[in-house]
C-alpha cells in the first residue's frame, strides 16, 4: 500500500491520491491530507540541474504514487509546455534585495496556472484509473484567479464540465472579462450577488447535499473541485518552491543547505501551505511570511490563536485575497492538532456555528515557523511605487502585499541577511488600474486597455497574450444569481431535475 490520504475531519476516511483528486472534498466535508509527508529524496545539486518539468516529477511522484511514471510524466509534459511564455516556467527575478518568484507566465497570467494547467490531466488520468463512467462536473468558487485558470484548463476536456461562481462586484475588470469571455461547450460562469466567502460556502453546501448527489449520479454526473481544497491543486504548488530554491543554489545566490525565507500573499492559505509542506519535506526554509491585506483574519490568527471571521468584509485592490474563510488553513490546524481529526472537526463546527474558534496554547507553539502581518491599501500602493521607482520592476497588488509585509518582517525581526523569495502571484497586467494608480495618480481618464499599453511602455515589457486576446472578445456568460440560488443554477445548467 502506497501513500494514503485521510480526511481532516475523520481519519478513518481514506483514499488513494487519484481517488482524493477525483473527489476533491472528502465525504464528511473535510480536506484530504497525506497520512505522512514524504521526504524530498533528491539532493539540491541534482535539483539544480533539472528543468521545471523534471523537478515537478521528482516532487509529485512522492505524493501521487498510484500514478505510474509514464502517466505522471505525460500529465507534466501536457501541462508545462508552450502555454507558458518562458521555458523556465517560473523565473526568479532579483529586485531590491529580494527574489521574486514569477508564477504568472501561464495562459491566464496568475499563479493558479501552475497547478490548474496539470489538474485536468491528473483528473482525467485518475478517472480512467478508477474506471469512472460518470461525467465529472468541476464546481468552483473563485476570488478572481482560480476561475479563469480552471476554465482555461478544463475547456473542452472530454468527460468534464466546469461551473465557476465569482463575486459579481468583487474581482478586477480584467479578471471578469477573462472569465465571461471563456469559450468551450462545457464551461459555465456565474456571477453572484455576494462576496467570495458566500460563493465558497454555497459550493461547499452543494458538495454536501446528499440528495443532490444521488440525482447527479442518476443523471450520469459526479462533482469534483478545482479549488485549492483539492489535493491535486496543492501538490503541484509545492514544486515551484523546490524549483526556486534549486535555482538560487544553481545561480550561486545561496550555499548548499542555506535557509531562505518565503513570503506569500495569502487568502485561502493554499499557496503558503504548499511552502510549509516543502519545508517539512526537508527544503531549507526558515520563516514562512504570511502576508494579508486589510482582510487581516490570518494576521489576527497568528497574533492571537483565535480564528474569527466575524468582521467587516473589505473589498481591496488585491481581490484574490479578499477572503475571511481561509479553507486550506484547516489542513494546518489538523497537523498542529497532532493529526487529531476529532479535534479539528470540533474547530470547524465552531467556525460554522459561531464564526470563530481558538486553538490551544500547545498548538500555538507549533506555529513558530510563521510570521504574520498585513499591508493596508496605502502600504500596498507604496510597495508598488517604491519598487518601480528604485528598480523599474513592476509588481501587481497581491505581490505588493507580500513585499510590504516582507519589509515589516525585516524591521520587526532585524533579519535582513536571510535570502527571501517572494511569491509573485499575478502579472501586473491583471490589475492594471490599481498598479498604474499606485505608480502615478494621473491615469484616471484612461480606459483599462489604454492603461495596459501604458504599463507595457513604462515597464518595458510586452503585453501578455492573455490580455491581448480579451480586448475584443465576445462575452459568452451573462448569468447572475443570488448566493441562495446557486444550486438551482447548477441543476439548470446540467439538466438535473
Amino acid at each position: 500500500m502506497g501513500l494514503m490520504y485521510v480526511s481532516t475531519r475523520n481519519a478513518e476516511e481514506k483514499a488513494t491520491a487519484s481517488q482524493a483528486i477525483l473527489k476533491g472534498l472528502a465525504g464528511d466535508g473535510g480536506l484530504y491530507v497525506p497520512e505522512c509527508l514524504p521526504t524530498l529524496d533528491r539532493d539540491v545539486e541534482e535539483l539544480a540541474q533539472m528543468t521545471y518539468q523534471e523537478t515537478a516529477f521528482e516532487v509529485m511522484k512522492l505524493f501521487l504514487d498510484d500514478f505510474t511514471e509514464e502517466e505522471l510524466k505525460k500529465c507534466i509534459a501536457a501541462a508545462y509546455d508552450s502555454k507558458f511564455d518562458t521555458e523556465e516556467i517560473a523565473p526568479v527575478v532579483s529586485a531590491d534585495g529580494a527574489y521574486y518568484l514569477e508564477l504568472f507566465h501561464g495562459a491566464t497570467i496568475a499563479f493558479k496556472d501552475m497547478a490548474l494547467s496539470i489538474l485536468p490531466h491528473l483528473m482525467t488520468a485518475a478517472a480512467k484509473k478508477n474506471e469512472v463512467k460518470n461525467e465529472i462536473v468541476i464546481l468552483t468558487a473563485t476570488s478572481g484567479d482560480t476561475g479563469k485558470a480552471a476554465l482555461a484548463g478544463f475547456a473542452d476536456v472530454k468527460g468534464t464540465k466546469i461551473i465557476v461562481f465569482y463575486p459579481k462586484n468583487g474581482v478586477s475588470p480584467i479578471q471578469e472579462k477573462q472569465m465571461v469571455t471563456q469559450k468551450g461547450e462545457n464551461t459555465f460562469v456565474v456571477g453572484i450577488h455576494g462576496n467570495f466567502d458566500e460563493a465558497q460556502t454555497g459550493v461547499k453546501k452543494i458538495f454536501a447535499d446528499k440528495e443532490l448527489g444521488k440525482r447527479m449520479e442518476q443523471s450520469g454526473y459526479q462533482f469534483s473541485s478545482a479549488n485549492s481544497i483539492n489535493i491535486g491543486r496543492l501538490v503541484p504548488q509545492i514544486v515551484y518552491y523546490v524549483y526556486a530554491y534549486a535555482k538560487l543554489y544553481a545561480n550561486g545566490v545561496i550555499t548548499k543547505g542555506e535557509k531562505i525565507n518565503v513570503a506569500v500573499p495569502t487568502g485561502n492559505f493554499g499557496n503558503i501551505l504548499a511552502a510549509f509542506y516543502a519545508k517539512n519535506m526537508g527544503l531549507p526554509i526558515a520563516k514562512l511570511i504570511c502576508a494579508s491585506n486589510e482582510n487581516r483574519v490570518l494576521y489576527d490568527f497568528f497574533a492571537t490563536g483565535v480564528y474569527d471571521r466575524n468582521r467587516e468584509f473589505m473589498l481591496t485592490s488585491s481581490p484574490s485575497m479578499d477572503i475571511l474563510i481561509s479553507s486550506n488553513l484547516e489542513r494546518l490546524i489538523y497537523r498542529i492538532a497532532g493529526n487529531d481529526s476529532k479535534m479539528n472537526a470540533e474547530f470547524m463546527r465552531a467556525l460554522t456555528a459561531n464564526g470563530k474558534y481558538e486553538i490551544t496554547e500547545e498548538m500555538r507553539q507549533q506555529l513558530t515557523d510563521f510570521y504574520g502581518n498585513y499591508a493596508s491599501e496605502e502600504e500596498t500602493s507604496e510597495a508598488i511605487r517604491s519598487l518601480y521607482q528604485s528598480t523599474g520592476y513592476v509588481i501587481d497588488t497581491h505581490t505588493a502585499v507580500a513585499s510590504a509585509v516582507y519589509h515589516k518582517y525585516c524591521k520587526d525581526t532585524l533579519d535582513t541577511e536571510t535570502k527571501t523569495v517572494i511569491a509573485s502571484t499575478a502579472s501586473p497586467f491583471k490589475f492594471t488600474r490599481s498598479v498604474m494608480n499606485a505608480i502615478d495618480n494621473g491615469y484616471d481618464t484612461m480606459t483599462d486597455f489604454e492603461l495596459v499599453d501604458e504599463l507595457a511602455r513604462i515597464g518595458a515589457v510586452a503585453v501578455p497574450n492573455a490580455i491581448e486576446e480579451i480586448r475584443t472578445a465576445e462575452v459568452c456568460h451573462k448569468t447572475v444569481c443570488g448566493a441562495e440560488e446557486m444550486q438551482e443554477v447548477v441543476k439548470g445548467f446540467l439538466g438535473v431535475v
